[in-house]
């Protein structure tokens, strides 16, 4: 695994003006650069494990994130992608804690709104929302998931308390969840996400799917296809909508 994998250097699906990131720490800053006053902040978490000896566990440097991150604030939001201490299953603990330290970062910012923050979780870093739905803040306004882990795999144990589809039966009042799944998604990931929204319909919790039904894991770096596309921008306008 030490090659750089094709995808690290995949483009972004969408068009979108770069801007260049801020990086504090183990954030990066997308700035919208006509704001007036403090903006919605999205804080990214990139998935993983990824081994920390890879020279390419760089993901907020990917240009998948780099577009996200453009594309945020090209619309008046502030993104933030981060890079989390999470190299192997044993290390969600800590990466929570390094998540919930950088969401504090991010929301002392004077260019943030403080009291509009939306967390975004892409693939292996879907456990981490676990924390989010047993406790969440009134500054939380969205929670959302692009092709997410959501639970235990064969192999693969998470521990209790990062389990989401537990952590959302334990739920209290939720802000909104946007869930992107895809059609061609690994049978054992599409398990945990089919249980998650099985869940979240019972409990009557606000959850939108969007569906990508000729998709696979990782579409919006490698699939420019038209039925990609409108699946980012349903998503982003979804958040963008929450933090309003």
């Amino acid at each position: 695994m030490s090659e750089t994998p094709d995808f690290v250097d995949a483009p972004f699906i969408l068009p979108v003006e770069p801007v260049a990131p801020e990086r504090v720490g183990n954030i990066d800053l997308y700035v919208p650069e006509d704001a007036t006053g403090p903006s919605p902040a999205v804080i990214f978490v990139c998935g993983g494990p990824l081994p920390a000896e890879l020279p390419w566990n760089r993901p907020r440097d990917w240009p998948v994130y780099r577009g996200y991150g453009s594309l945020l604030a090209a619309h008046g939001a502030v993104a933030a992608p981060l890079q989390l201490p999470l190299h192997e299953y044993a290390d969600f603990p800590r990466a929570a804690e390094a998540l919930a330290q950088a969401i504090e970062t991010v929301r002392a910012d004077p260019r943030v709104d403080a009291d509009r923050i939306g967390i975004w979780f892409f693939c292996g870093g879907g456990p981490l929302i676990s924390g989010w739905l047993r406790e969440a803040p009134r500054w939380l306004r969205v929670l959302a998931a692009t092709y997410p882990v959501l639970g235990s795999r064969p192999g693969k144990e998470l521990l209790p308390e990062f389990e989401p589809a537990r952590a959302l039966a334990e739920a209290g009042d939720l802000p909104p969840i946007v869930l992107t799944t895809v059609g061609r998604e690994d049978p054992l990931i599409a398990q945990t996400e089919a249980r998650f929204v099985e869940v979240a319909e019972q409990r009557g919790v606000p959850i939108e799917v969007i569906d990508v039904p000729d998709g696979y894991h990782g579409f919006d770096f490698l699939e420019a296809t038209e039925e990609s596309r409108q699946a980012v921008l349903q998503a982003l306008k979804s958040v963008l909508d929450a933090l309003k």
